[in-house]
């Protein structure tokens, strides 16, 4: 292990404290009694009012001045300064405690604890004067530099990679990170409160499923040995939670982990936290109004108002919300009516409008591709979009109203989906078929159809009572309630590529170029994990990888001129 200079000085510094017989790790209780915030927003000179405190944090600024040093403790709550005098702590002859131990041998980011009175300085600033410290942990591993003042951060670490990679740095020298994290437990205490004040039961259901059901995604696959079966992480809790509606509970929700193993962005993660909720005996134009009211409650609980900022636009969660139908929202934003067009009709009306589709798309998956390109971003003010095709919801029962569409809305807010609801299907016969149908699209070449559930269709035939469910996306959530542009800003630990510890091998531009591949699109080809050509051409759905690179053409905004199917195939024969 190479260790850079700093490193070293810091592990130099561990041995010699260990020579003065300090333990730099100790393992008894370090008693607190106080947090910095509270004494910053308490503290009255008047009143001497923190006569006797003891802090714990980490130091994060010194200054050294002779026989007395001033310096920064940063704990849970925040910052606050504190004062050093060395014939406070060195009470007899000896001041190796103050003139070697904290001069020479603590560090910043080093946790100690501190006990003493908190005074007010000449300038001001309320400060602990300490007559007593314990070092409780040696960092020995220097943090990057932040400079803040009054608050104020100067210049916070900003580098991805970094910050995401090695989170725990990342909360250390950025405190905003911190509250960003503390308000995403307040969104969904926000939302717990509601739930229990229903008298919906919180629950929880299998992760590792045989059947990954309850959405079209793309599952990942593990394998149990002790049964010696295959096991799927799942995609959604639906099918699970509609068993305990069945079951006899009127209301029930989950907070989950969910997986599906597709492409990452902004807003999108392998691993996501999903809401989701299920109300018997109601149908989605109540459920409408319950999300207006878990969404714009978060927001007041969390800012007091329900108007919010987010990037440069200002949007108002205040209820009620606009509704519009999915195939109104496209004539709105297209100009062209697709009501009652077939599979044909809708394939010429995506190449008029520049619209990608590949062979193995439905008519379902084609008019969600005319809205998701052609309408989606526009909404910024919250929208709800209704009455979906029939072939996009295979769990949504029929419109009561209209053929061929089911009852069901997606939430929209600043052109991203943050809700998806139903009136669920509870017709066993029905359910079925439309198991069935989905079986066609995965023979059809559609690697996100839904498997058939038989167990679910079995539970539906004892009888489940009209019910509505939705589902919010916790990490959107998240990222707009609290004014975050990526997904990795809200999640802990987001899922990042491994740092390779090889040589990277790549085909050449060359090599590219030689298999017809157009020179604007090699990067792309590569970000998508073909760095060698000979790892495109085990490629065996043209059409698939035709449809991947065209989304990631549209969600990275390059620009580029849009593939067919057939163009890929070609590249694939060479």
């Amino acid at each position: 292990m190479i260790l850079s200079e700093q490193e070293q000085i810091r592990r130099d510094a561990l041995a010699e404290l260990r020579k003065l017989g300090i333990d730099p790790y100790p393992a008894a209780e370090y008693k607190t009694n106080v947090m910095a915030s509270e004494i910053l927003k308490n503290y009255d000179q008047a009143k001497n009012s923190y006569p006797d405190v003891c802090l714990a944090g980490r130091i994060m600024s010194r200054r050294i001045m002779g026989n007395a040093s001033f310096a920064e403790l940063m704990d849970s709550s925040g910052r606050i300064q504190f004062y050093v005098r060395r014939d406070d702590i060195c009470k007899g002859e000896d001041k190796t405690l103050y003139n070697t131990v904290f001069k020479r041998l603590l560090d910043i980011g080093d946790i100690i604890g501190i006990k003493g009175h908190v005074f007010t300085t000449q300038t001001g600033e309320v400060t602990v004067h300490v007559n007593e410290f314990t070092l409780l942990s040696k960092s020995v591993r220097p943090l990057p530099i932040v400079k803040e003042k009054d608050g104020v951060v100067f210049d916070a670490v900003t580098d991805p990679e970094m910050r995401y990679r090695q989170r725990y740095v990342d909360l250390i020298v950025n405190p905003h990170v911190r509250d960003v994290f503390r308000k995403r437990t307040r969104i969904i205490q926000s939302m717990r409160e509601l739930f229990n004040s229903r008298g919906y039961l919180e629950v929880e259901t299998p992760i590792l499923q045989p059947i990954p059901g309850g959405a079209s995604a793309r599952p990942f696959i593990t394998h149990h040995n002790a049964l010696d079966i295959p096991l799927y992480l799942r995609i959604a809790d639906e099918l699970y939670l509609k068993r305990l509606i069945v079951g006899g509970y009127e209301g029930v929700y989950e907070f989950a982990k969910d997986f599906r193993n597709e492409g990452m962005d902004r807003t999108h993660n392998p691993e996501f936290t999903v809401m989701e909720i299920y109300i018997a005996y109601k149908d989605y134009n109540w459920m409408m109004k319950f999300t207006e009211e878990i969404v714009s409650k978060a927001a007041t609980d969390l800012h007091g108002k329900t108007e919010i900022a987010y990037g440069d636009q200002v949007i108002d969660l205040k209820p009620p919300y606009k509704r519009i139908s999915m195939l109104d929202a496209i004539k709105e934003n297209t100009g062209i009516d697709i009501s009652g067009m077939d599979e044909e009709s809708l394939r010429k009306v995506c190449d008029s409008l520049d619209v990608p589709h590949s062979p193995e798309m439905g008519k379902g998956k084609l008019i969600d591709s005319l809205f998701s390109e052609k309408c989606e971003h526009n909404y910024i003010q919250p929208t709800f979009i209704i009455d979906y095709p029939t072939e996009t919801s295979p769990l949504t029962k029929m419109h009561r109203s209209k053929p061929g569409l089911v009852e069901r809305f997606e939430l929209m807010i600043n052109g991203k989906e943050i809700a998806n609801a139903y009136s669920e299907l509870n017709d066993p016969v029905d359910q079925m078929e439309r198991f069935l149908d989905q079986l066609k699209l995965s023979e059809k070449g559609d690697d996100e159809a839904m498997f058939i559930d038989l167990d679910f269709v079995r539970a539906l035939e004892y009888g489940m009572p009209p019910t509505s469910g939705m589902g919010i996306g916790i990490d959107r959530l998240t990222m707009l309630l609290t004014n975050q542009p990526s997904i990795q800003d809200v999640l802990l630990f987001p899922q990042m590529k491994p740092v390779s510890q090889k040589p990277r091998v790549e085909s050449t531009r060359e090599e590219y170029l030689e298999m017809g591949i157009p020179e604007e699109w090699i990067e792309p080809v590569k970000k998508l994990g073909f760095t060698t050509v000979a790892k495109l051409k085990e490629v065996e759905k043209a059409g698939k990888l035709a449809n991947d690179l065209n989304g990631f053409n549209k969600k990275n905004k390059l620009g580029l001129a849009g593939l067919s199917p057939q163009a890929v195939e070609e590249w694939l024969k060479k």
